[in-house]
């Protein structure tokens, strides 16, 4: 465990980290566990592998973890139903060869672990009531959503402390509807009108009720601009995870602020697609003009990778030090679409970039 500004903050991670936002291509979760556990040995998540279908899914994947609640799949999505079917079960049987995945490859494993369920308010966005509209535009829905996820949590932690009794547990939570939750902007069941937007405090307690529950360090994901920093801190985060190349100007202050507060950030900073290699035509005016890079922008290299985040960091006025310690490099999301050659390089990539941040804060 680390400090940031000093010796009272200390974070779920080593310095020098990197890990993964959570999904990957394929359909294999044994070599994709193999994968994750080889490249990124200080900071291992549990991989997710959405390209299975019905179940392994993010929405699908959260609902399998509710207890009392059951969903099923519509021609519209995800719907509550009355008892457990055939989507819920596989949803259920997916996250069990997961976890059997997992410990296979854990054996012996000392150290932070991370694993991925859909937060609160993205199931509320995009699970539909039995008869009606989306559950978030039922407030005694999304209660109920939050305390059955928070049960169904309590269970899936124990059950990973005893599979990998040496891990450093870490929760992420992924929110990529959150900011829309909060602005009015997500649709309805319909899809013709827009459901009226969460008050902040509610917002708040529910996502405090899943982060209570857990009992270990969590995260807050969110791939969408304008993640609501501020409010995550309130909530109880340890660290949020967000897609760096998103950041506007006006998101600095509540960042240096929930760093001063001891929040550490997991920052997406390389590409989860490869380049796409230029077409004949614009190669040739490219190399006329003695630029071979145009259209297919390669990965930086590792120094280069992090010199936005080292920027930010300067300008906040923390100690070069500390930027190590509070951040966690990562990829952009998107990796479940990527070819798995690039995933590989991509997750080296990682690890050498945060190595950059842990040693050479100030070059």
């Amino acid at each position: 465990m680390t400090s940031s500004g000093d010796s009272t903050k200390t974070y779920p991670w080593a310095p020098g980290s990197a890990t993964g936002v959570g999904s990957l291509p394929g359909t294999d979760v044994r070599e994709a566990v193999r994968l994750i556990v080889g490249e990124l040995p200080a900071f291992p998540h549990l991989p997710e592998l959405p390209e299975r279908g019905v179940g392994a899914d993010l929405t699908g994947r959260g609902a399998g973890l509710l207890v009392d609640l059951y969903a099923e799949v519509q021609p519209s999505g995800w719907r509550f139903t009355d008892r457990p079917g055939r989507d819920h079960r596989r949803a259920v049987s997916w996250l069990r060869e997961d976890l059997d995945a997992l410990e296979e490859f854990t054996q012996e494993y000392t150290g932070p672990l991370k694993v991925q369920v859909a937060g609160p308010w993205t199931l509320a966005a995009t699970l539909e009531l039995v008869h009606g509209d989306k559950a978030l535009a039922d407030p005694g829905a999304c209660r109920d959503l939050a305390g059955s996820l928070a049960e169904g949590l309590r269970g899936h932690v124990a059950d990973l402390r005893k599979r990998v009794p040496g891990a450093e547990l870490v929760v992420q939570f992924d929110e990529p509807a959150l900011p829309a939750v909060l602005s009015g902007t997500v649709p309805t069941a319909s899809g013709f009108g827009k459901l009226r937007a969460v008050d902040k405090a509610v917002v708040r307690e529910h996502l405090r009720t899943v982060v209570d529950a857990v009992g270990v360090p969590t995260v807050v994901h969110s791939c969408a601009p304008g993640v609501p920093v501020g409010l995550l801190r309130e909530a109880g985060v340890r660290a949020v995870s967000l897609d760096f190349t998103l950041l506007r100007d006006r998101d600095e202050e509540e960042i240096g602020e929930a760093v001063e507060d001891g929040v550490g950030f997991l920052f997406g900073v390389i590409p989860s697609t490869a380049p796409q290699a230029p077409s004949n035509r614009v190669a040739n005016r490219a190399t006329t003009r003695g630029n071979t890079g145009v259209g297919a922008r390669p990965l930086s290299d590792p120094a280069g990778t992090v010199r936005g985040v080292k920027a930010l960091w300067r300008r906040l006025g923390f100690r070069p030090e500390a930027l190590g310690e509070a951040v966690v490099v990562t990829p952009t999301c998107g990796l479940a679409g990527a070819d798995p050659a690039w995933v590989r390089r991509v997750l080296k990539h990682s690890v050498e970039a945060a190595q950059v941040l842990y040693e050479a804060p100030e070059g």
